[in-house]
């Protein structure tokens, strides 16, 4: 039998919704992907390396950063991203053990 739920807390759940939201856009995990292997990028060569207009990308970037899964760093007139590999990895353990609870 599974475990049993003593309450929901909606705070939670929706931060989570917003984390989710934004790993399952495929432009924004090609986004986090080009991050990830460049480390420490400005929007000008995302958005020219994948082809992307530049308010596309901010738009997608903006939502990466309200959940907070990317980190900026003001350079100047540029703003770096890097990812919160932090972030990534506690949403990951969360779906991780709910998915093991689900099939329990």
């Amino acid at each position: 039998m599974g475990k049993a739920m003593t309450s929901i807390n909606i705070g939670k759940v929706k931060v989570s919704a917003e984390i989710l939201r934004a790993l399952t856009h495929p432009l924004r995990l090609e986004i986090l992907d080009y991050i990830d292997k460049h480390h420490v990028v400005n929007v000008k060569s995302i958005y020219k390396e994948l082809d992307l207009k530049q308010s596309i990308t901010s738009q997608h970037l903006q939502i990466l950063r309200q959940a907070g899964l990317v980190i900026t760093k003001r350079d100047g007139k540029f703003i770096n991203y890097a990812i919160d590999y932090s972030k990534i990895r506690d949403a990951v353990n969360a779906i991780d053990r709910f998915s093991s609870e689900v099939t329990e």
